[in-house]
């Protein structure tokens, strides 16, 4: 696929399955993800993977929908290594590919790393859903009050990047 920061993103196989579902369950929990009052399992989805040398890195996955493609997982297993980044490009060249209106994705409020690290990438903040986490929660309990950061876990926060279809 391509080739950013050190970091070769391609798409994910059947073989990266087994490693996936251990990835997703250790960032999340578990296999599903919880956004705008709704369970999603990342595990049958499809992504991309971000390898360093033999090392899986990354993972990132996705649904298609009629508004533009969903961002649902992304995660890194070295922060400050452009694995996000990289993940990120591959999904953005996909997106043009797939003539997606734009990109869009969920994140909470207290997660502070990622609010800096999707407007660096370009993505804008679209709107926030107050109070959004307690719809999620009623769907995965285990959606924790306080974040690591010490900062209730309380609004949903949707980002997005319209695609430029000329790219």
């Amino acid at each position: 696929m391509a080739r950013r920061s050190g970091v070769f993103v391609r798409s994910l196989t059947g073989a990266d399955q087994s490693w996936k579902v251990a990835t997703l369950e250790q960032g999340w929990g578990a296999t599903t993800v919880a956004r705008l009052g709704h369970l999603i399992d990342a595990a049958p989805l499809p992504g991309f993977v971000a390898v360093d040398g033999d090392e899986r890195v990354g993972l990132l996955t996705h649904v298609e929908r009629a508004d533009g493609i969903e961002v649902t997982t992304v995660q890194a297993a070295a922060q400050g290594r452009g694995v996000g980044r990289a993940l990120m490009d591959a999904m953005y060249d996909h997106a043009v590919q797939r003539a997606a209106s734009r990109l869009w994705l969920i994140t909470t409020n207290d997660n502070l790393r990622a609010f800096a690290f999707y407007q660096r990438w370009g993505m804008d903040l679209r709107r926030v859903i107050h109070d959004g986490v307690d719809a999620s929660r009623r769907v995965k309990p285990s959606i924790p009050f306080v974040g690591s950061t010490g900062i209730p876990v309380r609004h949903e926060l949707e980002f997005e990047l319209v695609v430029d279809a000329g790219s």
